[in-house]
């Protein structure tokens, strides 16, 4: 019974809440936007610079692409999308090291805007596999 009244008043403030962002995920946000981030590492041995990691992000401070480097050139690479609506991150693509996708997520939620599904597709569209999120409460003691 415990359980079952946590969870209705979890969703009844989910309901209330449901597409409102905390203040602090907007502080956040504001520090990102229209911001690009870049990582550089440097060989001690042969002193020898290049870019490891690059993030940027858009005019709402939600990170809309990810680029991952090696020595040679770019690793992967993956570029997210949001939702008009909630903000919520609803597909990413991931692309390999000559810049070909190869792995394409989309993200259903839960009406308190956790996640709910994962599914995963080929780059041909094909359906690989889906990842279910499952919440647990356990009753503190």
């Amino acid at each position: 019974m415990k359980k079952l009244l946590t969870l209705m008043t979890l969703a009844l403030c989910a309901v209330m809440v449901f597409g409102q962002v905390s203040e602090e995920t907007l502080a956040k946000r504001n520090k990102r936007k229209n911001l690009t981030i870049k990582e550089w590492n440097t060989s001690q041995s042969t002193k020898t610079r290049w870019l490891d990691n690059q993030r940027t992000y858009d005019d709402q401070g939600r990170k809309i692409e990810e680029i991952e480097y090696a020595s040679y050139g770019m690793r992967w690479r993956k570029v997210y999308q949001y939702d008009d609506t909630t903000g919520l991150l609803v597909r990413e693509v991931e692309y390999d090291d000559r810049n070909k996708p190869y792995m394409i997520r989309k993200y259903e939620y839960n009406t308190d805007g956790t996640k709910k599904k994962q599914y995963n597709y080929s780059p041909t569209g094909k359906l690989m596999s889906v990842k279910v999120f499952e919440y647990i409460f356990s009753d503190a003691k």
